[in-house]
């Protein structure tokens, strides 16, 4: 049963969505599927795994995370910087690719509602404009599953095209 002192510091902690990546700290194995060819008409998917690592940033207002990803043709690093702006309750999310680390991509921007995270951004994919997306859901101690969509006609209709299943390492 925690102290009262305990318990209030619990109670007083802001409940404005800086803690919704919490769940993600630690080891993770990570299922991989994505499109062979994206916004293509392609149905072609390539599977492989990866590991994450996620660790807590700036006293609790973002995190990061280290990406092992064994694509088929060779494996590659990768990691995402997450950080939260109390002010508009919103995350900003950057991926850093380590086969080119000298560029961030575009942020995505979002929050989460009723468990699910929704992150979107303005993007360009093959010299033509798009719109990404990055959705958050099935949520649980063990488990979490992000998934990647672009859209080419401003949001009407989207194509996902990456898919990750996250499995707590014992």
């Amino acid at each position: 049963m925690p102290t009262q002192s305990m318990a209030n510091r619990v109670n007083d902690a802001p409940v404005d969505g800086r803690s919704d990546f919490d769940f993600f700290f630690g080891n993770w194995n990570v299922s991989h599927r994505r499109l062979q060819k994206r916004l293509a008409g392609d149905g072609n998917w390539d599977v492989f795994s990866g590991t994450c690592a996620v660790r807590p940033l700036l006293g609790g207002l973002g995190n990061v995370d280290d990406n092992m990803i064994e694509l088929p043709g060779g494996a590659y690093r990768a990691a995402t910087v997450r950080t939260f702006d109390p002010a508009t309750r919103q995350w900003s999310i950057w991926w850093i690719d380590g086969r080119n680390p000298l560029t961030i991509d575009v942020p995505m921007c979002g929050a989460f509602t009723d468990g699910v995270g929704t992150f979107l951004c303005e993007d360009v994919f093959d010299n033509r404009p798009i719109r990404v997306r990055f959705l958050w859901s099935g949520i649980t101690h063990n488990t979490a599953r992000w998934e990647q969509a672009f859209s080419a006609d401003d949001g009407t209709s989207w194509e996902t095209n990456w898919v990750m299943e996250f499995a707590r390492q014992a």
